[in-house]
C-alpha cells in the first residue's frame, strides 16, 4: 500500500469530512523552515506585536535585561509548546478540528473548534483594526487633511482604511494558500529592513542622549506591586499568552510541512531568535522616542507619523500593514474558517467559513477603539489565552499520555457507535469537565482580584490544569491502550 493510500479516507462520512478536512499527503505538502519561520516573523512584527513588546518593557518597573530574558524564555516555551501540538498535525496531516476528534470525540471537537474559531474571530477583527491604522497613516500623509470629525473613535479616513483591510484580507483569501504563503515570504523579512531604518532614524535624531535613556529602562524603577519575580514571570505569561491563539491551532499549517525537522528549525528561528532581535529593535526605538517626542510612544505608526519623512512613512505604512495581514490570514482567518467547515462539513467550506469569519470580524475591529480596547491590551491578551489554555492542555495529554502519540486515522472520520473516538454520542464528557474546571480557574486568575497575581500567567496554569485533570480523568482508558500497545 502507498503512502497516499495510507492518507485516503476509505469510508467517508460527510457530516465529518470534506476536502478542506481531509488528511494531507506528505507529496502535496510544500512548506519549509523558511514557510515556518515566516509565520512566527509576521506574527512577532505585527503592530499589535510590537505595542505588545514594547509595552513589557515599560510597564512592570523591571530592569530591562530581565523584560528581554522574560521575552525570550517566553519563545522558548512556546516554541516547545507548537512542537507538541505541530507533530500529530505534520504525522498525520491534519488539522486542529480533526485533531480534537481524538480527545474531545468526533462530535465533541465541535465544542473546541468553536470556542478557538470565536478567540480566532475576535483576533482577526483587532488585527484587522491594527493593520488598517498603516493604511491610514499613508492616506493621512498624503492627502493631509484637515482635523476630521471621529465617529466611533475613527475619522473617515480611518474607516476608509478599515474597509479597504478587509477587502484586501478576504481577496487575499480567496486566492488560496499558495498566494498568502508568497505574501507571507516577502513580508517578513522587508520587515525587518524597515524596523531596522527606523531604529537608524530615531538613534540619529536622539544622539548620545538615547543611551542615557537606555539605561533609565534597563535600570528598571521597580515598581510592580507583586515584586520583582512576579513581574518576570508576568511578563512570561502575557507574552505566551499573546500567541496563544497560534500555538493550539498550530497543526492548521504545520500540515503543510515537509517534515518534522523543516518545522523545528522555523520555529527555533522564528520564535526564541526572532522574538530576540525584534524585542532589541522595539526597546531601541521606544526609549528613543522619549528623547525625541518627549513620550514614550509603543505604536509604530504613531512614531512614523511623528518623523515626518515621507518616503519612510510610505514604506513603512505599506509594510506595517503587509505583516499584520499576513499573519491575520495564517492565524486568525484561516483558523476559524477550518473550524467553521467542522460544524457541518458537507454545508459549510473553509472558504464559507472565511466568508462568515469576515463578516463577524468586522464589526468586532469596528468596535476596537471605542469599546473594545478600554478593557487594556493585557487583560485582552490574558483573558483569550485563559479560555484557550485548558483546551490545549487536554489534547496534548491525550496525544502524548493517553494515546501515546498513536491515532487511527479512518476512525477520526467515522461516527459509527463504538468506533474510537465516538465515546458517548460523540462526546468525550471527561474532556468536557476538565475543560469547565480548569476554564473557570484560568479565567478567574485573570479577573479576580485574590488571584491578581497569577494573571499573567494564566494561560501555562490553564493548559496544565486541563493537561492534568484530562489525563486523571482518563487513567482507565490510557491504560488499556498501553496494554493494548504492548500486546500487540
Amino acid at each position: 500500500m502507498s503512502d497516499t493510500d495510507d492518507f485516503r479516507i476509505k469510508q467517508i462520512d460527510p457530516t465529518l469530512h470534506n476536502e478542506d478536512l481531509a488528511p494531507l499527503a506528505p507529496e502535496k505538502r510544500t512548506w519549509g523552515w523558511f514557510e515556518i519561520f515566516n509565520v512566527w516573523s509576521n506574527d512577532i512584527q505585527s503592530l499589535f506585536g510590537y505595542t505588545l513588546a514594547a509595552t513589557l518593557f515599560i510597564s512592570y518597573g523591571l530592569n530591562g535585561w530581565a523584560v528581554l530574558a522574560g521575552i525570550v524564555l517566553a519563545g522558548f516555551i512556546v516554541m516547545g509548546l507548537v512542537q507538541l501540538t505541530g507533530k500529530p498535525s505534520v504525522k498525520y496531516g491534519i488539522p486542529f478540528p480533526v485533531f480534537a476528534r481524538a480527545s474531545m470525540g468526533v462530535r465533541g471537537a465541535n465544542f473546541p473548534a468553536l470556542v478557538r474559531g470565536i478567540v480566532a474571530i475576535f483576533w482577526y477583527g483587532v488585527q484587522t483594526y491594527f493593520a488598517s491604522t498603516a493604511v491610514a497613516l499613508l492616506l493621512n500623509s498624503l492627502l493631509q487633511p484637515q482635523e476630521p470629525a471621529l465617529y466611533l473613535g475613527l475619522t473617515a479616513i480611518g474607516w476608509l482604511s478599515y474597509v479597504i483591510v478587509c477587502l484586501f484580507q478576504v481577496g487575499l483569501f480567496i486566492c488560496g494558500m499558495s498566494w498568502i504563503t508568497r505574501f507571507l515570504n516577502w513580508a517578513g523579512p522587508l520587515v525587518y529592513v524597515v524596523m531596522i531604518a527606523l531604529m537608524i532614524m530615531i538613534w540619529y535624531k536622539a544622539g548620545p542622549s538615547l543611551l542615557g535613556e537606555l539605561g533609565n529602562i534597563f535600570r528598571g524603577s521597580g515598581d510592580y506591586a507583586a515584586g520583582p519575580v512576579a513581574a518576570f514571570f508576568a511578563v512570561v505569561g502575557t507574552m505566551v499568552a499573546y500567541f496563544a491563539a497560534v500555538v493550539i491551532n498550530y497543526g492548521d499549517f504545520a500540515r503543510f510541512v515537509k517534515s518534522e525537522r523543516q518545522m523545528t528549525i522555523g520555529n527555533f528561528l522564528g520564535l526564541p531568535v526572532s522574538l530576540a532581535f525584534f524585542s532589541l529593535i522595539a526597546l531601541v526605538i521606544t526609549a528613543g522616542t522619549v528623547v525625541v517626542f518627549g513620550e514614550t510612544l509603543t505604536n509604530p505608526t504613531d512614531i512614523v507619523a511623528r518623523v515626518d519623512n515621507l518616503t519612510l512613512t510610505i514604506i513603512a505604512a505599506l509594510t506595517f500593514f503587509a505583516a499584520t495581514v499576513g499573519i491575520n490570514l495564517v492565524a486568525n482567518f484561516i483558523p476559524p474558517a477550518y473550524d467553521l467547515a467542522n460544524l457541518a462539513p458537507a454545508h459549510i467550506s473553509a472558504r464559507t467559513g472565511g466568508f462568515i469569519t469576515a463578516a463577524i470580524a468586522f464589526f468586532i475591529g469596528a468596535l476596537w477603539v471605542a469599546f473594545i480596547s478600554n478593557v487594556g491590551i493585557a487583560a485582552f491578551v490574558d483573558t483569550l489565552g485563559a479560555v484557550l489554555a485548558p483546551l490545549y492542555g487536554i489534547i496534548v495529554a491525550d496525544y502524548y499520555l493517553v494515546r501515546r502519540r498513536k491515532l487511527d486515522l479512518q476512525q477520526l472520520f467515522s461516527a459509527e457507535v463504538g468506533s474510537a473516538y465516538y465515546f458517548d454520542g460523540g462526546w468525550n464528557r471527561k474532556a468536557l469537565v476538565a475543560f469547565v474546571v480548569a476554564s473557570l480557574f484560568s479565567v478567574a486568575s485573570v479577573w479576580v482580584p485574590g488571584l491578581s497575581q497569577l494573571s499573567g500567567y494564566a494561560w501555562l496554569l490553564g493548559a496544565l490544569l486541563g493537561a492534568v485533570l484530562h489525563y486523571g480523568l482518563m487513567h482507565g482508558q490510557a491504560q488499556a491502550l498501553k496494554r493494548a500497545n504492548a500486546s500487540a
